[in-house]
């Protein structure tokens, strides 16, 4: 069964988690001493077996180990994508700062013996904040547009209008993106987390059994503990 496969199928259930536990470990990390807990206590299975545990578990198991992959996979991709969309902004909102600047100049300068233009350049000039920079080019770039024939009196590159517009849709999509998954009830992170609380559930239950049986077993006892967490104490 594929990572995504396990994912559907125990949606409703993972869903279903109220309470999350964050991770204590990397993710990668952890999936990977979940996956390996259940191939060796399969060798411990009758022992397993005769204390209780019943022996589905350990397919269920790797399944919820393969639906924790698949939540962290989305998680690691939005969180790219936000960075990455952090980092374009930075790189490209200084031209658009530039271009709202420049069309509030030359719409002052075409528009000089028009008072009511000139007013609403004015409330343009009051906003602040990288939103209202968008809107500004879209409000610039409508109202060029409509008095176009002023623009062009005064030899304004009048390409910019359609600049501001196409600017203001990229830079609106960017600001979501870099914005938009910065708050704490993200979906797909909060599908992370409620993965990895259900996987955890059952390695806990796993260890539990394993803990006990093997108490005085070293050889195997050592299977069933977290050697991330013996390795960084």
């Amino acid at each position: 069964m594929s990572n995504k496969a396990a994912f559907d199928e125990l949606q409703p259930q993972i869903n279903k988690v109220d309470w999350v536990q964050l991770p204590t470990m990397p993710m990668d990390v952890y999936n990977q001493q979940a996956e390996n807990l259940a191939i060796w206590a399969k060798e411990d299975l009758t022992e397993l077996q005769a204390r209780g545990m019943a022996p589905e578990m350990l397919d269920d198991l790797l399944k919820r180990t393969d639906a924790s992959r698949y939540a962290q996979g989305l998680w690691f991709k939005e969180r790219h994508a936000r960075q990455d969309a952090e980092t374009d902004w930075r790189t490209l909102s200084p031209a658009a700062y530039a271009l709202r600047d420049r069309l509030i100049d030359e719409c002052e300068f075409a528009f000089y013996q028009k008072p009511s233009l000139l007013s609403r350049i004015d409330e343009v000039k009051k906003g602040t904040g990288h939103a209202d920079m968008i809107q500004d080019l879209t409000n610039l770039a409508l109202l060029g547009k409509n008095n176009q024939a002023l623009l062009e009196a005064t030899h304004t590159d009048v390409s910019l209008l359609d600049t501001a517009l196409e600017t203001s849709d990229a830079m609106a999509n960017l600001l979501a993106m870099a914005n938009g998954e910065k708050v704490e009830d993200n979906i797909s992170k909060r599908m992370r987390d409620q993965a990895y609380t259900y996987l955890k559930e059952l390695v806990d239950e796993v260890r539990r059994y394993g803990r006990f049986i093997f108490r005085n077993n070293k050889a195997r006892l050592v299977g069933y503990q977290n050697s991330y967490k013996k390795a960084h104490s």
